[in-house]
């Protein structure tokens, strides 16, 4: 009887030990693969992280040349089920630069061996994408991607800020003011911005400002004139309606492209210029 017991107790046991093994070659909780790419066969995400905002250092051609990236960032490890293939080092790399080719992207570098960085655009912005393989006795291979975008500013810069700005260079740039895309239209998410303007112009009474408007270079330079200028209009507006400000202490203007305080060459760069400024009259 005992040598029974112990004989269904080692079952048990080979059964949990399975099923723990098998439970652990799951896609790790939360995961899911990057749209671009699909996974090698019989392969499982050992791990994951996503983040809205970070940043990766990508090689940007053979010589090593280095640019750190910023935006939306991936992180994905693949490993092999048990029991199935595992691909060379070398048969990884080279799959992923024949997939990315296909799309129309770029590889930007290769050692021929284990590493690659790639490049691609995607729905208006880039995306870059490291890839690292172990392959042989692994067989597992990571990512880190970044699809580059500016940093959605959160924090908002109050009247006291604003206020020293324009004391000692005569103008303050506002980054928490949004529109939509092509669009004049002050978003809501623009309220904490609008109070602390409103609040400057409470503190400071005989405080008269132009509201200039400015945009990037996409698009031609009489359509964001048009542009900056509407939307140097729709922040006066929802400064008197909304929050009372006196008219005639707020003039709108929109200078479109022609002042720029950043190139225009990089998203980074167009994000900076894209902006409001207060400039005392």
């Amino acid at each position: 009887m005992k040598r029974v017991s112990a004989v269904v107790f080692c079952v048990v046991i080979a059964v949990v030990l399975m099923g723990s093994f098998t439970f652990a070659q799951q896609d790790v909780k939360g995961s899911k693969d990057y749209p671009l790419f699909t996974r090698f066969p019989n392969n499982y995400i050992m791990d994951y992280k996503e983040s809205e905002f970070d940043k990766f250092t990508f090689y940007v051609d053979q010589s090593k040349n280095r640019k750190s990236i910023e935006g939306r960032y991936f992180y994905l490890r693949y490993g092999p089920t048990k029991g199935a293939r595992r691909p060379s080092c070398l048969e990884i790399i080279k799959n992923f630069q024949n997939a990315i080719k296909r799309i129309g992207g770029t590889v930007l570098y290769s050692n021929d061996d284990d590493i690659t960085h790639l490049k691609i655009s995607r729905e208006g912005r880039e995306v870059w994408i490291a890839v690292q393989a172990s392959g042989g006795t692994s067989g597992e291979y990571f990512f880190n991607i970044v699809e580059q975008q500016p940093m959605e500013q959160q924090i908002v810069a109050d009247a006291k800020f604003m206020a020293e700005g324009i004391s000692s260079t005569g103008h303050v740039a506002i980054y928490g003011i949004y529109f939509d895309f092509n669009k004049s239209d002050v978003k809501p998410e623009s309220d904490p911005a609008l109070q602390e303007i409103n609040k400057l112009l409470s503190n400071n009474p005989n405080l008269k400002v132009f509201i200039v408007g400015h945009t990037d270079n996409v698009g031609g330079v009489d359509y964001n004139m048009k542009l900056s200028q509407a939307r140097a209009d729709a922040v006066v507006k929802a400064l008197t309606t909304k929050y009372k400000a006196n008219p005639q202490r707020l003039k709108a203007y929109g200078v479109g492209q022609l002042a720029p305080v950043a190139p225009n060459k990089t998203e980074e760069g167009r994000a900076k210029n894209r902006r409001v400024e207060l400039v005392e009259q």
